[in-house]
């Protein structure tokens, strides 16, 4: 299954996306508010700086405390990304988030942001590319 595939899957709100001198606390908010994972950073909302996860957060509260909230964003995001394009396998998507430990990766064409999977969704298309196999298997095996 291609990337462009899984995005078609998903609703489509778009990307949300932050400033780089968005204060932490705020991306706290927009995180909470947004029930979601991760912010895409960019000064446009089209061109992606970095990516800022809840983990993120928890681990700059964990090492400086309440005081780093008041810190902006750019300070604290992931700024070496790991992209993927539309064309792309899931399965390769798959083996870059394990190998880089992360959950979130946004997908670009000709360099701007169009879309943002997540290790859930390409589970899930996963998943139902095996349970489509596994049926297409069965009918040969019963001659239907």
């Amino acid at each position: 299954m291609l990337v462009s595939q899984i995005l078609k899957t998903k609703s489509d709100e778009g990307v949300v996306t932050s400033p780089p001198g968005m204060l932490i606390s705020e991306a706290a908010a927009e995180l909470s508010a947004k029930r979601i994972g991760t912010l895409v950073i960019s000064s446009d909302g089209k061109v992606p700086l970095g990516i800022l996860s809840e983990r993120d957060i928890v681990r700059e509260l964990g090492k400086q405390g309440a005081g780093c909230l008041t810190k902006t964003v750019d300070k604290i995001m992931t700024s070496k990304l790991v992209t993927c394009s539309l064309d792309d396998r899931a399965d390769a998507v798959l083996q870059k988030m394990t190998d880089g430990r992360f959950r979130h990766m946004p997908v670009l064409e000709n360099g701007a942001l169009v879309g943002l999977i997540s290790l859930g969704d390409v589970v899930k298309a996963r998943l139902q590319e095996l349970a489509m196999e596994k049926n297409a298997l069965e009918g040969m095996i019963m001659g239907h």
